[in-house]
């Protein structure tokens, strides 16, 4: 009884204090219900909530979740990938037909001669038929066929020291009847031969170029080093059609000197 009514006493003065009977300490900061705003620390139930998340996560990225989005993904690719192999295809059929309309070409005649003084002598008096090719430049002329003739014929001689030379025939159809020179550096001239099919490159002089001819440029002889400055170098090409002849004199290999050159280029019936 002492005890059940001790503790009826204390219950009484528990009742009736308030928190305004502590100071600093207003109801605003206290809870009816405290632990409700403890955290949950019960560790599986977190782990169980992350992979949850994780699954979701999982879930929106997993690309069989979307079949729809994802054929159609793969039918744009291969729809991309198709488009470019035809295009190579058709590149391909068109190259072959343009090879297939032109003939083959005959090799051009060449000759030598001992005249060279005589053939320095009658050039210099003539126009632009001595000029100085530079070290490491290449010069092009540019010949095209005419229909009074039925050849082109070349004659070259250098001063002192040799000069590669070579000749190409371009199928393109003559749109002037001209013949111009151009003059190039060396990785000018390569630049111009990465039209061409196959590995490209000049080549040494004096192994001959290594171009392979595509359906539009075909070579009819390489680019050798000629003994220009010794023997008049000379030759000839019946047109295989209407075209126009690139005659190269290539001083590219030479580091130090600039050549002399003395050439004329004429047609013959």
């Amino acid at each position: 009884m002492e005890r059940l009514e001790a503790t009826s006493e204390l219950q009484s003065r528990l009742s009736s204090l308030s928190f305004s009977s502590f100071p600093g300490i207003t109801s605003k900061q206290s809870d009816k219900r405290p632990l409700d705003r403890l955290q949950n620390t019960d560790l599986s139930q977190s782990c169980t909530t992350s992979k949850g998340q994780a699954d979701m996560d999982e879930t929106k990225g997993d690309p069989e979740q979307h079949p729809e989005g994802n054929a159609a993904a793969s039918a744009e690719l291969a729809e991309g990938e198709g488009g470019e192999e035809n295009n190579d295809a058709a590149s391909s059929q068109l190259s072959a037909e343009m090879k297939a309309q032109t003939p083959p070409l005959k090799p051009p005649t060449t000759w030598t001669s001992a005249a060279l003084k005589e053939l320095k002598a009658k050039l210099r008096t003539e126009d632009d038929s001595m000029v100085t090719v530079y070290r490491g430049d290449i010069m092009t002329v540019h010949v095209p066929t005419v229909p009074e003739a039925k050849k082109v014929c070349w004659e070259f001689a250098t001063d002192s020291y040799d000069i590669g030379f070579g000749i190409y025939f371009d199928w393109t159809p003559v749109t002037s009847r001209s013949i111009t020179v151009h003059i190039s550096e060396s990785s000018d001239d390569e630049d111009e031969e990465e039209e061409l099919e196959g590995p490209v490159g000049n080549g040494d002089v004096e192994k001959g170029s290594k171009t392979q001819t595509n359906s539009n440029l075909a070579e009819l002889l390489p680019v050798y080093r000629q003994d220009s400055h010794t023997l008049v170098q000379g030759g000839s090409h019946d047109f295989p059609g209407e075209g126009t002849y690139l005659l190269k004199f290539d001083n590219s290999y030479s580091l130090w000197r600039n050549k002399t050159l003395y050439y004329r280029v004429y047609y013959s019936a």
